[in-house]
């Protein structure tokens, strides 16, 4: 699916319901949470801290959260009209100008 798809699913699921979006600083909370349980996830599974015998853990918890930072991050841009496929392409080409020689290639 490309990313642009992915913002009109995220905008058709958000759309049925009568409150809507929530306002763009609302929203970049919700981002922030996100980012911090996928930070959280990735400290336990790869970090020193481990969980606790209760807490699910391993990729597929890994997955699951990058996927709510993506579905989180595709609201906020929806809301500020920001087409994402077109900015990440930008995005990419810049770091692709800027660090062509910046490190060592894998030959």
């Amino acid at each position: 699916m490309h990313l642009h798809e992915a913002q009109k699913k995220v905008h058709k699921y958000i759309s049925q319901f009568k409150v809507g979006y929530f306002p763009p600083l609302a929203n970049l909370a919700r981002l922030m949470e996100e980012v911090g349980e996928l930070s959280r996830e990735i400290n336990h599974h790869h970090g020193p801290k481990t969980k606790k015998s209760s807490e699910d853990c391993g990729e597929e918890k890994i997955a699951e959260e990058m996927a709510d930072v993506l579905f989180t991050l595709l609201t906020l841009a929806n809301q500020l009209d920001v087409d994402i496929d077109k900015a990440l392409c930008e995005t990419i080409n810049k770091y692709q100008k800027r660090d062509q020689s910046r490190w060592e290639k894998v030959e």
